[in-house]
């Protein structure tokens, strides 16, 4: 192989790491929506904490609302590690390159 086809051939190689290293579109548009549920779950619980808490039904809904958020804000966490982890990867990279 020569010299050109090799280079090529290793750039080739790692633009592919870096998209597959990378959250695709659909988990940022995933990532947007559960902002999204967030802040409205957030805005429910207050709602329901500045109701008549002695209810029953009322109590058990700012409870599901909760867990809800946590479960969300988990997905959340997870995501915002994986985007962070993928953009020190390509820093990594791009400065053994440069090396």
């Amino acid at each position: 192989m020569s010299m050109n086809s090799e280079l090529l051939h290793q750039f080739l190689e790692s633009v592919e790491a870096k998209v597959r290293s990378r959250p695709s579109g659909l988990e940022f548009e995933m990532a947007y929506q559960a902002r999204i549920a967030i802040d409205r779950i957030k805005l429910a619980v207050r709602r329901t904490e500045q109701a008549d808490s002695r209810g029953d039904h009322i109590r058990e809904a700012g409870l599901l609302l909760l867990e809800a958020l946590d479960r969300l804000q988990s997905v959340e966490r997870r995501f915002q590690l994986r985007s962070r982890y993928a953009a020190l990867r390509s820093e990594e990279n791009e400065s053994e390159r440069c090396s």
